[in-house]
């Protein structure tokens, strides 16, 4: 009821001042074909260029927190967080270290194809033309991983002789430098970026838990990428990438450390076969390795013993997508595709460490494929009424499972489990409508079927992270949401107001439950000490979640504007045969609300500031809602001087007011904390 009473309050919010009508953007991230914004039945947030420039935010997930909608896995964003911790939920639906939901490059996953985290720091920010967040749809389009939704980013097309490059300098000695240079070669352009980013970090562990064990989480990664967009004939453009990516990072104590290294090339050819049918195909390859060491910690934090060393983790990823739309006389726009993506992983591990070194070897690891088809079809019923239904059908299968344990010094098997292949076949539809109420009004109504495919991670590797020992399970089922939402769109003036109200079910969702706290020894986990905890990855049973999003936007004048987004929500544990005592608690890292509220002003012609305060409210950090996390307040501002036509320099500061920002809670009472303020400055020159 409430919700309805708000959504008719859309229709009498009184006018805006100023009259600049906005042109209706196109996004394709919804249905994998350019369609008008204001005819797609899903929520589609567009996230500017603007919002990824120099000075903005340090990384592109920091960026895509200002949607209220948007969340990690835990609380502080890529520059301080362990990579496996950077799983990416959007409205909350059971946020976990493996994505719920699919992010894209340029229609390319980003997620990692091992374990499904996002490897944002691979994405420079100055190198995006903007982003599309599609919460509660796209799962008809691009199946799974798109459990939750979609976050798609872009990537610029600079003109042919332009360039930048960008100088920051700040806080814990934290540097980047990025260069950008676009040349005319043959009959296309050739973009050649690149990116070098350091930091000597802060100590991620609270200060009233701090020891001599604790020291500052240090990063440093570069990357460089090669792309190149041109025309092949009148009728068919190519774009062809290159990109390599290197990272490293200090964990927080001297033992624990991590480094990925990736090389990725894709072929995109777009075609037109005559005026009202355009077709795309897309074939790309993948090729990683990251490497990960793990420690146990004393209750003391004077020592740490390492607990595994995860030496080689090789992962790669071979994928072809292709897809056709074309207009009839209508207006209707049909979308037909298909793609196929490979995936083979395994983690190489030495653990069980004793008498100062370690005693047992472990390879897990397996094969994934994924083939899917699917069918969208874009219907104006009239000249107030659009409705988009879409289908897809995809076939999974699991194979080349195996754990193999084996003692290193005699090479002796401890264990050598080959899993029996599983195959499997997903349905994902979607419909919705779009109803033009009035020329500044609309309603939308849209849900949709998903699904998401447990990860080689979750799938095979066991692994030990301090005191807590982690199963793996092969016999995992797939993951299915129902999702819903219901909303209204205000367009008047500068002025845009939205509102949604959505519902969603997630069955089997993939959990850590814990099934064991020391001290003591058990079955399968070995010896656990004080504060040690035993967990299996198992189908938790049934997750729900319902909440309301409203966002406002208003450009008062050419001067001044400001964006508000607030989402509240309930998530709780519906169901938990594994573990009955779950049923009824809080989905663990979902915030009852979270808003997220910023505003730009020109002072003058060359300066502009800009502030962003967001607030979240507290949650647990455990299935058993034992371990909470306080409330967090979080303030960003910049300040932009433009000196000349190319120069430009720049101040940011986050977490301006110090604020204590828990991201994690231990059993033993720990808490890890995100950075406090951070204060940078640089140039950025164009030409």
């Amino acid at each position: 009821m409430r919700l309805t009473q708000a959504l008719a309050i859309l229709a009498f919010a009184p006018a805006a001042v100023g009259q600049v009508e906005t042109l209706d953007p196109l996004t394709v991230s919804a249905t994998r074909a350019p369609e008008l914004l204001s005819q797609v039945p899903f929520t589609v947030e567009v996230v500017p260029e603007s919002a990824f420039g120099a000075g903005e935010s340090m990384t592109v997930d920091d960026t895509l927190r200002d949607s209220a909608d948007f969340s990690l896995f835990r609380r502080n964003d890529s520059m301080t967080a362990n990579p496996t911790s950077q799983g990416v939920s959007l409205r909350g639906l059971g946020p976990s270290g493996a994505s719920r939901s699919l992010v894209l490059l340029d229609g390319v996953p980003l997620n990692d194809p091992f374990g499904g985290w996002v490897p944002w720091s691979a994405v420079p920010a100055d190198s995006l033309a903007g982003a599309e967040i599609v919460p509660g749809g796209g799962a008809s389009a691009w199946g799974n991983e798109a459990l939750a939704g979609v976050i798609q980013l872009f990537s610029k097309e600079s003109a042919a002789g332009t360039g930048y490059a960008a100088v920051q300098w700040g806080g814990f000695d934290t540097r980047r430098m990025d260069l950008g240079q676009s040349v005319a070669l043959a009959s296309g352009v050739l973009d050649l970026t690149g990116e070098a980013f350091a930091t000597d970090g802060v100590v991620l562990v609270a200060p009233e838990n701090r020891g001599p064990v604790d020291i500052d989480a240090a990063s440093h990664h570069g990357s460089a990428q090669l792309r190149w967009r041109g025309s092949l004939g009148s009728a068919l453009t190519a774009v062809v990438t290159l990109r390599g990516f290197g990272e490293w990072r200090d964990n927080g104590t001297p033992y624990q450390q991590n480094q990925l290294r990736e090389v990725f090339g894709s072929v995109a050819l777009t075609g037109h076969a005559g005026q009202a049918e355009t077709w795309n195909v897309t074939g790309y390859s993948q090729d990683q390795s990251a490497s990960q060491t793990f420690s146990s910690v004393n209750a003391a934090r004077t020592a740490e013993t390492p607990a595994s060393d995860q030496f080689d983790v090789p992962a790669d990823a071979l994928g072809v997508a292709a897809s056709s739309n074309w207009t009839d006389s209508t207006g209707a726009v049909t979308t037909l595709g298909g793609d196929v993506r490979d995936i083979r992983g395994e983690t190489r591990e030495d653990y069980l460490f004793t008498k100062g070194a370690f005693a047992d070897q472990r390879f897990a690891g397996g094969r994934q494929t994924f083939a899917g088809l699917f069918a969208e079809r874009s219907q104006p019923l009239g000249p107030n009424l659009h409705a988009d239904a879409g289908i897809r059908i995809d076939r999974w299968e699991d194979s080349d499972g195996h754990l193999r344990n084996s003692v290193i010094a005699s090479g002796a098997l401890l264990v050598g489990n080959i899993y029996p292949n599983q195959t499997g076949n997903a349905f994902s539809p979607s419909a919705g409508l779009v109803w033009q109420a009035t020329k500044e009004l609309d309603f939308h109504i849209a849900g949709q079927r998903a699904f998401r495919q447990p990860t080689l991670n979750e799938l095979y590797r066991p692994f030990q992270q301090g005191s807590t020992v982690t199963l793996a399970n092969p016999a995992l089922s797939t993951e299915h949401a129902d999702s819903g939402e219901v909303g209204g769109t205000l367009k008047r003036g500068r002025l845009r107001l939205t509102l949604e109200g959505f519902a969603a079910r997630l069955n089997d969702p993939v959990t850590n439950v814990t099934l064991f706290q020391g001290p003591g020894t058990f079955p399968g986990f070995g010896t656990l000490p004080v504060g040690g905890v035993g967990q299996e990855r198992l189908n938790l049973g049934r997750i729900d979640t319902d909440g309301v999003q409203f966002g406002a936007s208003w450009d008062a004048s050419d001067a001044f504007g400001f964006d508000l987004s607030v989402l509240g929500e309930s998530a709780t544990i519906a169901s938990a045969p594994e573990e009955p005592s779950l049923a009824g608690n809080a989905v663990p890292e979902v915030p009852r609300w979270n808003a997220s509220f910023g505003f730009t002003w020109h002072p003058a012609r060359r300066i502009q500031f800009g502030a962003r305060i967001r607030r979240t409210s507290s949650v647990f950090d455990d299935t058993q809602n034992l371990l909470p996390l306080a409330a967090s307040t979080d303030l960003d501002c910049t300040l932009r001087v433009a000196l000349s036509r190319h120069l430009e320099a720049y101040a940011t500061s986050e977490n301006l007011g110090n604020s204590r920002i828990e991201t994690a809670h231990s059993a033993t009472g720990v808490y890890n904390v995100a950075p406090p303020r951070l204060v940078q400055a640089g140039v950025r020159f164009d030409w």
